[in-house]
């Protein structure tokens, strides 16, 4: 499996799908892993693309340096050394809640790089006090062994995955096989990261914004601003009765979206 070596870590990520010059590359969610995308890279290799996925910091099979703090803009950097190691010039790229945040800092810092954005159940604002309070409370209890990560789950499911009991299955089952300690610096980034509400007109590729209809953290408010902030967006799409993690629960609506959005934009590209 491949690595890429970045400042402070070493990132796993996978290379799948046609060679072709059609690139996407997707970041997931905050608790999750690259393997959040299985529906999508099934349906993107089917359709003729070459797909990356990538863990980030404190997740799945990356390892980064013990009590080493780390911001977006670095995990925006660490997606491009996995393009870079991927011999990847530019690309679509795709972000599911915290990927989305990674994904408009990698636009911000390279736009040359990045073809067009795929922002699923994300915003661009920063955390209100109030959000930050209830983060630092559930951060201090994964990270506590003496707190029953089951309770926990029980609370986080549902609320970050949605769906159904066995949705949320493969997530429970790898939580309690994990370092709870993993999380505390890129909890510390999610938390602390700031707004780039006043930014986004600064990046003017193509952009699909989509969320979840029941999600509670993206919500609808907060993915309007973000479409509105976006040149090259148009209005929110919405996946009817799904939450957060619409792509794993409602992966055919939200695999129609992404595969329009590519039509369209191979369609621009060539006239």
């Amino acid at each position: 499996m491949p690595y890429v070596s970045t400042d402070g870590a070493r990132i796993f990520y996978t290379d799948s799908g046609a060679r072709s010059s059609s690139v996407v590359v997707l970041s997931h969610g905050f608790f999750m892993d690259l393997s959040m995308f299985a529906p999508q890279v099934e349906y993107l290799e089917a359709k003729g693309f070459r797909v990356l996925c990538w863990d980030a910091r404190g997740h799945g099979g990356t390892a980064t340096e013990p009590h080493r703090s780390f911001s977006y803009w670095d995990s925006a950097r660490d997606l491009l050394a996995v393009m870079d190691a991927a011999g990847v010039d530019r690309a679509v790229l795709g972000g599911m809640s915290q990927g989305g945040y990674t994904a408009l800092r990698a636009a911000l810092l390279a736009p040359e790089r990045v073809q067009a954005l795929i922002l699923l159940d994300t915003e661009a604002g920063d955390s209100p006090d109030e959000q930050k309070a209830e983060y630092r409370e559930l951060f201090d209890a994964w990270t506590n062994p003496e707190v029953p990560l089951a309770v926990l789950a029980d609370g986080l499911a549902p609320q970050l995955i949605g769906g159904t009991a066995a949705d949320q299955a493969p997530w429970r089952a790898k939580w309690a096989a994990s370092d709870r300690s993993a999380i505390i610096q890129a909890a510390a980034c999610l938390t602390e990261r700031e707004s780039l509400l006043d930014r986004l007109g600064e990046i003017t590729c193509p952009a699909m914004v989509l969320r979840g209809e029941f999600d509670a953290s993206s919500t609808a408010d907060k993915s309007g601003a973000l479409a509105a902030g976006l040149t090259g967006s148009g209005p929110v799409m919405t996946v009817p009765g799904a939450g957060h993690a619409a792509n794993w629960t409602a992966p055919d609506p939200v695999n129609d979206a992404i595969g329009g959005f590519l039509s369209r934009l191979a369609n621009s590209a060539a006239r």
